[in-house]
């Protein structure tokens, strides 16, 4: 489990992945050299701010599939899902025999669905209609108070999203492998100048397109229990149920969707006894649900966005 003052470091992170050091020890109160080398060493713990493309901003659609399939099928789709580059959150679970990931598509002709073997026993795929909670706004992980939140708050005036150039695209790969690549190291692999470099990035993130995640498995704050949740609720009640998910510390993932579960929901927690207490408590609580379903995440194959290699590493 990460110490007090990475758990700073990483809520500073989680709030503005480009901050400089110099901004963040200035609010942490710790040197520029202590977040350098603190941030060096989450990274070889497998925490690290990644840049992701959100193609939602760009006109396309997000879904939610679930899969379930026979029980030595799994983990080979799983891996192939997670190889992919439209995927994200690749979950195996229930033993082996579910597995459930994001998909980010410019038309529902290119699920992948008709490319999937035959050894599914069942295949369901929601339409994401409306987030309410993303892994990036996850407040299991806040530590800091409200003044600390205020001062790293990047200032981004919005700008309404454009098509991507091959400069913007060739930035975005490389900020997947390293959101925190700076201006220099941009500019020289994308063959382009600093300035270029930096006033791209910028529009990108204005734009919304490109989205900086703190890519952290939650078992390294203390949050090792997992599960994916499935929701019915009535209509009029859906925002509502929405809403009070994103006030909850053990939700990192929640989105109205179609179908009959029409909210889903991440969740994590430090035991199975708080996953049942949220489940009963919580969950049970919540106006409008009638049912709801959930399924233990035994691994994650694929956060935010990673290599193929990293995926299994």
């Amino acid at each position: 489990m990460v110490e007090s003052i990475d758990r700073r470091l990483a809520h500073a992170l989680q709030i503005d992945g480009r901050a400089p050091f110099a901004k963040i020890a200035d609010v942490l109160k710790i040197s520029e050299h202590t977040a350098a080398r603190r941030y060096h060493r989450l990274k070889e713990q497998g925490i690290r701010v990644r840049g992701a493309l959100n193609r939602f901003r760009l006109g396309h659609h997000a879904w939610t599939l679930r899969l379930r399939c026979v029980p030595d099928a799994g983990p080979a789709l799983a891996r192939a899902l997670a190889r992919r580059d439209d995927t994200f959150w690749v979950h195996l679970m229930s033993g082996g025999t579910e597995i459930s990931c994001l998909q980010q598509v410019q038309s529902p002709d290119e699920l992948l669905l008709d490319r999937l073997p035959r050894r599914l026993v069942d295949v369901s795929a929601h339409n994401v209609l409306r987030g309410f909670v993303s892994p990036g706004t996850w407040r299991g992980l806040a530590c800091l108070t409200d003044d600390e939140v205020a001062a790293l708050q990047p200032e981004l005036a919005p700008e309404p999203p454009a098509g991507l150039t091959p400069l913007d695209e060739a930035l975005l790969k490389i900020l997947e492998a390293d959101g925190r690549a700076g201006y220099a190291e941009l500019a020289a692999k994308a063959r382009t100048s600093e300035s270029t470099a930096r006033r791209r990035v910028d529009h990108l993130r204005r734009t919304g397109v490109l989205e900086l995640q703190l890519d952290a498995d939650p078992a390294r704050f203390g949050f090792p229990t997992q599960a994916r949740l499935w929701m019915r609720v009535e209509p009029r009640h859906l925002a509502e149920a929405g809403a009070a998910l994103a006030t909850h510390p053990e939700v990192y993932f929640a989105a109205a969707t179609t179908g009959p579960s029409n909210l889903v929901a991440s969740v994590t927690c430090r035991s199975s006894g708080d996953l049942y207490r949220y489940l009963t408590e919580c969950v049970g609580g919540l106006e409008g649900v009638r049912e709801s379903e959930s399924a233990p995440v035994i691994r994650t194959l694929k956060r935010v966005a990673t290599s193929a290699d990293e995926a299994f590493s």
